[in-house]
């Protein structure tokens, strides 16, 4: 059986209709932010075990960003959320 993705708009989708972005707790450094601020942001990234949020795009379906929160080792989901709700409230 395959992995389903509980979509806010579209529903209980299969997993291969989307792409895994990466990160969704990074912040972007500030334009005049030193050269390893930068460096360590755009090269180096966390590799967590266990509970993680990410994000994700809905490719093959309505195309929308969303944060999903899931276990990087069993690959359990435990919530998805459109992004630009999850920016608008600034829980991110």
């Amino acid at each position: 059986m395959a992995s389903l993705i509980h979509c806010p708009h579209c529903g209980v989708r299969p997993k291969e209709e989307f792409q895994i972005r990466g990160d969704a707790s990074l912040i972007r450094p500030a334009p005049d932010a030193s050269d390893k601020e930068w460096s360590d942001y755009v090269f180096f990234r966390r590799n967590p075990v266990g509970r993680h949020t990410e994000l994700w795009h809905h490719a093959s379906g309505c195309r929308r960003w969303l944060v999903v929160e899931r276990d990087t080792v069993s690959h359990q989901v435990f919530a998805v959320s459109d992004a630009a709700t999850v920016r608008e409230r600034g829980t991110q």
